[in-house]
């Protein structure tokens, strides 16, 4: 076996209380594309972070071509190594493809640039690697799959000939996807080494030689891909077999009457979506982060317009682009980040906690002190808040309890219809529990309730579950569904 291009062995990262990566193992081979894959939380971006240099691990080593790595100060030789062409873009928008090819190390004399040295020697490297873009170009005027191949050229221009390539499909389409593919085999016929990130997992087989899986911060598998079938593959990812997994059944009451009726939806973000929720009913949404799953749930509480098809709540229109209209209509909604979209942390939990229902609680535009501290007062109780009271700063309260005031402002105008999206992300699991039996009592309350998220433990407690993949519908997961199903769905293995 030749010399490994790039190897991790035993590699653990802590922050904190928390080891982001408890045993990391990575061998890349010269030449070849080596996919890494693993659920949100695996550690996959952990050991990113450590392959290029920018954190060291707390144990462990790294080493390329035999040797170890640099010290992370010595960025020109970091850069000699390895280079990580990312999902969102590293290159200076409003520079030219040259310019940003040669930043900081611009040709010149005596502090002066040379702008004709340094488009031919632009010319010279895009043309070295078979990259076609005009040097003079405005960068934020490429496409995406051009932009990436700027950066992938800039790369290679520091002599490194290991790339990592995180999520690089995200923003393609099919078409895209496959040049980028077409481009990537020929870089690799001249001597270029990949290391591929990807949540579609039927791209790892159309692309890759070589498969490492890692779970819960630790390394899993690595196997050529042609010897590790899809069905393995899921399972090595979701850490159980088929004959390990038991039945998952609850008993479900029977659904009540549809309450969001949705026929065609179509918009920037996903393509021709129809789907129910009935009263009392609990759906999920699942999907990758780019299959368009937030932006579908984020259409019904007003956030966004679609460019086509219709929505209904009761059999009435449900107003698009108009979060105070949705709300008026019977939509409670707690968004993806509570500290950018959930809270107002300058104010206290029971103002918090009411923002949504001033209305009910006065007239004319006075709202009676009393009473918005009695219903604050209920609600706190009901989400089981841990605080001194309602004129607590929210600021104040952990992330768990702070989750739980986003959700009683949700609740508090007793929707019709509760989207969540990422209800339980950054909390305990005893905050966890308590969020998602809100989701229990909503049901039982004959609420409709759209459950978006990257949990799996999320997702358990819907009634059925809808995958998204680039926009589309593609999956129905009736109650009862298994790990290794749902994830197949997820990456895009059962469905071509």
């Amino acid at each position: 076996m030749s010399t490994p291009l790039a190897e991790a062995r035993g590699v653990v990262k802590r922050y904190g209380p928390t080891t982001a990566l408890a045993d990391g193992h990575l061998t890349v081979l010269p030449g070849e594309s080596h996919a890494l894959v693993g659920r949100n939380g695996a550690g996959k971006s952990t050991l990113v972070r450590i392959l290029t240099g920018l954190e060291a691990p707390d144990e462990g080593t790294v080493r390329f071509d035999g040797d170890l790595a640099p010290p992370l100060a010595d960025r020109d030789a970091w850069r000699r190594k390895v280079a990580c062409v990312y999902q969102h873009p590293t290159v200076v928008p409003e520079l030219t493809v040259a310019e940003n090819l040669f930043i900081n190390r611009q040709p010149g004399r005596r502090g002066f640039i040379s702008w004709r040295r340094l488009r031919t020697e632009a010319a010279r490297l895009l043309d070295t690697w078979d990259v076609r873009v005009d040097p003079g170009a405005r960068t934020a005027d490429l496409k995406v799959e051009d932009r990436q191949m700027v950066e992938i050229a800039r790369a290679l221009s520091f002599g490194a000939r290991f790339i990592i390539l995180d999520e690089p499909t995200a923003q393609l389409d099919n078409r895209e996807i496959e040049r980028l593919f077409t481009r990537m085999r020929a870089l690799q016929d001249s001597g270029v080494t990949f290391l591929f990130i990807s949540h579609h997992l039927q791209e790892v087989y159309e692309v890759c030689q070589t498969v490492t899986v890692l779970r819960d911060a630790r390394w899993i598998t690595t196997a050529p891909v042609a010897d590790l079938p899809r069905q393995a593959l899921v399972e090595a990812m979701a850490g159980e077999t088929i004959a390990e997994q038991a039945e998952r059944l609850s008993t479900v009451a029977a659904p009540g009457p549809v309450l969001l009726d949705v026929h065609g939806l179509t918009s920037p973000a996903y393509e021709d979506v129809d789907l129910t929720v009935r009263r009392g009913e609990v759906v999920g949404l699942a999907g990758s982060s780019a299959s368009g799953k937030i932006e579908l749930a984020e259409s019904f509480t007003g956030l966004h317009t679609p460019t086509g098809g219709t929505a209904r709540i009761d059999g009435a229109p449900l107003p698009f682009g108009d979060v105070q209209a949705a709300l008026q209509a019977g939509v409670g909604f707690v968004p993806r980040d509570r500290h950018d979209e959930g809270l107002v942390f300058g104010m206290s939990i029971g103002d918090n906690a009411t923002l949504g229902v001033l209305d009910r609680l006065g007239r004319f535009g006075f709202v009676g002190t009393d009473r918005k501290r009695g219903v604050a007062t209920a609600l706190i109780e009901r989400l089981d808040i841990h605080a001194e009271g309602p004129d607590q700063p929210v600021s104040d309260l952990s992330g768990g309890n702070a989750q739980k005031v986003v959700m009683a402002r949700a609740l508090a105008s007793d929707p019709r219809l509760l989207v969540l999206v990422n209800p339980t992300a950054g909390v305990d699991v005893k905050s966890k529990e308590s969020l998602l039996a809100r989701v229990d009592s909503a049901r039982e309350d004959g609420t409709a309730v759209l459950v978006v998220s990257d949990e799996l433990d999320d997702l358990r407690r819907c009634d059925r579950v809808l995958v998204l993949f680039h926009g589309r519908v593609v999956a129905e997961h009736p109650v009862g569904w298994r790990d290794h199903e749902l994830i197949a769905s997820i990456e895009g293995v059962d469905h071509g």
